[in-house]
């Protein structure tokens, strides 16, 4: 389902509000790793974004959250709310979060279309 959060704006600008396309997707291992993280600490929407930073330029940021900017991008995948702010947006375009264990632990995996390059650990790339 998308949606986009539009409760602040006036009745009349509703229906001419467009509608958050989704920038990116998450998997099934990643949408139960996100929601039970949820449960946990009580928190009701997953905020992914990108910082400068990291050995190849930008990295990744994901956050739990409870609420968001009016100038948010917000959509919806599998009853999780995903709010992406405009300037990450551009980079995430496509972009596909996996949860994966290993020997080496855990944790998120990105595969990002639009990386140029990217760090050995998969925590940084360039665009």
């Amino acid at each position: 389902m998308v949606m986009e959060n539009v409760s602040s704006a006036p009745a009349a600008d509703l229906a001419t509000k467009p509608v958050a396309a989704p920038v990116l997707s998450l998997t099934p291992a990643a949408c139960q790793a996100i929601k039970e993280a949820m449960a946990a600490q009580k928190l009701t929407q997953l905020r992914v974004g990108v910082v400068p930073g990291g050995c190849s330029g930008f990295s990744y940021d994901l956050e739990l959250v409870n609420d968001h900017k009016p100038t948010d991008l917000t959509f919806e995948q599998d009853g999780i709310t995903i709010v992406v702010d405009a300037m990450s947006a551009e980079y995430l375009k496509g972009v596909q979060i996996d949860f994966v264990t290993g020997l080496q632990g855990s944790g998120f995996k990105f595969e990002n279309p639009n990386a140029r390059s990217s760090c050995g650990c998969g925590s940084s790339f360039s665009a």
